[in-house]
C-alpha cells in the first residue's frame, strides 16, 4: 500500500481527532461523554497508524505529522491537573524547549532574514554613511549621533528601572508584530526582521566608519544576545504560521493553521522570561561603567545558558512519550 493511499483511507479520522484535541485544549470538560470516548478511541487507532507509518513509510512526511498527533492526543488525554506551579515548571522544563526544537528551522529562517540585511547594510553604510538614509529612511539623526560621539544610551543611568520597563515594552511590541505578521502569509514578519537588521546594520557601519564601535559594542554586547534570541524565536514562531498556509501538507489550511498556533503561541509565552532578563540587563548592566570584558562575559553567559537550555535533551521527553 503506497503512503497516499494509507492518508486517503485514514484523514477523516486524524482530521477529527485534531479537532477534538483544539477543543480539548480548553480543557476536557469541554467535550462530552461520547466526544471523550471517541478521541480515545482515535488515540489509539493513531497509535496503531503512526506504528504502520513508521514500519512502512519511515522516511514520508506522514510519520512526523503523526508523531505530533499522537504525542499531543497523549498530552491532552493524560495530562496531570495538578497545581499550577508544577504546571509552570513542566511548561519551562519541557515544553517550551521541544516547541523550539520542533520548530527550529522557522526560528533559523527568521535569523537569515535579519543576518542578510544587517551584513549588507553594514557593508554599505561603512563605506558611505550619507547611504543610511537610503537604507532606512529616517536613521540620519542616529548617524549624526554616533558621528558627534554621543553616547545617548548613558541617559538610561538617569532611571535604570523606568528605562528597563520602557524596554521590556518596546522588546514585546517588535517580538508581538513579528509574531502577528505569520498571518500574513509571513509578508509582515519578513519585513520586521529585514527593517530591524537594517537598523542594527546601519548604526554597526556607521560606528565601525566613525571609530565608535567600541562604545556602541560596550553598551550592546551584554544584552544583544538575548534581546535578539526573542526576536528571532518570535520572527520563527510568525514564519510557520504563514508557511502552514502556504504548505498545509496533509491537513486542511485551517487545521494546519491550528496546530502552527498552537506551538507558536507556545513560543510567544517560552520567551516572557526572556523579555525581562533582557530589559534588566540593558537598563542596568548594558549603560553602565563596567569594563568590556564583564559586558563580553556576561553576553557569553546568557547566550551559553540560553542554548544549553532550548537544546537540553529533556526537551525531547513529552515527544519521547508519544
Amino acid at each position: 500500500m503506497s503512503p497516499e493511499t494509507f492518508i486517503a483511507r485514514k484523514r477523516t479520522d486524524w482530521e477529527r481527532l485534531n479537532a477534538l484535541l483544539v477543543r480539548a485544549g480548553a480543557g476536557l470538560d469541554t467535550l462530552s461523554a461520547a466526544e471523550l470516548i471517541e478521541m480515545g478511541r482515535l488515540y489509539r487507532q493513531a497509535t496503531s497508524d503512526l506504528a504502520v507509518a513508521r514500519r512502512d513509510f519511515p522516511r514520508h512526511q506522514l510519520a512526523a505529522y503523526l508523531n505530533d498527533l499522537v504525542a499531543r492526543s497523549h498530552g491532552a488525554i493524560y495530562r496531570n491537573a495538578g497545581p499550577r506551579p508544577a504546571t509552570m515548571l513542566t511548561f519551562f522544563s519541557s515544553v517550551f524547549p521541544q516547541a523550539f526544537r520542533a520548530t527550529w528551522p522557522a526560528t533559523l529562517a527568521a535569523f537569515l532574514m535579519f543576518l542578510i540585511p544587517a551584513l549588507a547594510a553594514f557593508i554599505v553604510t561603512f563605506r558611505d554613511p550619507t547611504l543610511a538614509g537610503a537604507l532606512l529612511p529616517g536613521s540620519e539623526p542616529v548617524i549624526e549621533q554616533i558621528q558627534a560621539g554621543e553616547e545617548w544610551w548613558l541617559t538610561i543611568n538617569d532611571s535604570p528601572a523606568a528605562a528597563s520597563a520602557q524596554i521590556m515594552t518596546n522588546n514585546i511590541g517588535v517580538a508581538i508584530r513579528a509574531f502577528a505578521g505569520g498571518i500574513t502569509l509571513g509578508i509582515y514578519t519578513f519585513w520586521v526582521l529585514v527593517t530591524n537588521g537594517l537598523l542594527i546594520g546601519v548604526v554597526a557601519g556607521a560606528a565601525q566608519r566613525f571609530g565608535f564601535a567600541g562604545n556602541l559594542w560596550g553598551f550592546v554586547a551584554a544584552h544583544g544576545v538575548i534581546e535578539l534570541s526573542i526576536i528571532f524565536i518570535a520572527g520563527g514562531a510568525g514564519l510557520q504560521l504563514g508557511w502552514s498556509i502556504l504548505r498545509p501538507g496533509l491537513l486542511s489550511r485551517r487545521a494546519a493553521l491550528v496546530v502552527a498556533a498552537r506551538r507558536a503561541v507556545l513560543l510567544l509565552l517560552g520567551v516572557v522570561p526572556l523579555f525581562i532578563i533582557a530589559g534588566l540587563i540593558e537598563g542596568f548592566i548594558s549603560p553602565a561603567n563596567l569594563p568590556l570584558w564583564i559586558k563580553l562575559t556576561v553576553a557569553a553567559g546568557s547566550g551559553i545558558a540560553l542554548a544549553a537550555y532550548l537544546t537540553w535533551p529533556g526537551a525531547n521527553a513529552m515527544r519521547d512519550e508519544g
